[in-house]
């Protein structure tokens, strides 16, 4: 494994050599790079929804290579190395497992999470990060499960709902808010706002519900996708244009399908 992990390395240092390297990669730096590091985080979590390992195998490696070209960047400016990258990481794991590398014991993965969150808050006040509950929250975090990570964070102090009954009665409120400022014409800086408070609350009932807004929100999109596409069969086959009576009547006999499919 190892070999295999110096020969990428090598790889790199020959794609980015200012002699004999690829125009496109000596030209990059972490800026650039940073949007292609993210779609290959989410082509990994795309490869395991859809439960491909061969894709997984392959995204992996897509993301690894993201690691590895930052990290010669950074060697490049004498910043660090991929070493110092593994080093870090794995004093970090060490540091955070206590209960498996030292003497604490912790009983359930729940007080785990909560020890890994107080963990990186001690971290952050030594650092000199501690003015927030909040601080460490990435902003280039998607907005929902970032939306869900501030939501946790306040929660940590007593900032919360009860449960997530208490939540839908906001989520009421938030629509009749939109829907107000939809009606009375208002601008679209008022309306972006209160549709970002009902998103902002949807975030928090999905927390309260022990689920993932962002797989919640994919899982309905891939289910849009497939009545839709099977729509677009149905139409060609019978003539059907852009008849919307009729596109409607298709996706109620699409949704009835599947339900007798599913039962």
């Amino acid at each position: 494994m190892s070999r295999s992990l110096d020969r990428l390395i090598a790889i790199m240092a020959r794609l980015r050599d200012k002699e004999r390297g690829c125009p496109w990669d000596r030209e990059q730096n972490f800026a650039t790079i940073a949007p292609y590091t993210i779609e290959e985080a989410y082509e990994v979590a795309d490869a395991i929804a859809r439960d491909d390992m061969a894709a997984l195998k392959d995204e992996l490696g897509d993301l690894l290579f993201q690691v590895v070209f930052h990290a010669h960047m950074a060697e490049e400016a004498g910043l660090f190395a991929f070493d110092d990258i593994a080093a870090a990481i794995a004093d970090k794991m060490v540091r955070r497992h206590p209960h498996v590398f030292g003497g604490t014991k912790i009983d359930s993965a729940a007080a785990q999470s909560m020890a890994w969150e107080e963990h990186k808050a001690q971290e952050r006040r030594a650092a000199g990060k501690a003015a927030s509950v909040l601080d460490g929250v990435a902003l280039a975090l998607p907005a929902l499960l970032r939306a869900v990570k501030i939501q946790s964070r306040a929660a940590r102090i007593g900032f919360d709902w009860p449960d997530a009954a208490a939540v839908v009665p906001k989520l009421a409120e938030e629509v009749a808010e939109l829907g107000h400022e939809i009606e009375t014409g208002s601008g679209r800086d008022a309306i972006e706002e209160e549709l970002g408070d009902l998103l902002f609350a949807v975030a928090n009932l999905a927390r309260q519900l022990d689920l993932d807004p962002e797989a919640a929100l994919r899982r309905a999109t891939a289910k849009f996708e497939r009545r839709f596409r099977e729509i677009e069969r149905r139409a060609a086959a019978r003539g059907i244009g852009h008849d919307l009576d009729a596109l409607e009547a298709l996706w109620q006999q699409v949704k009835r399908d599947e339900h007798e499919q599913n039962s």
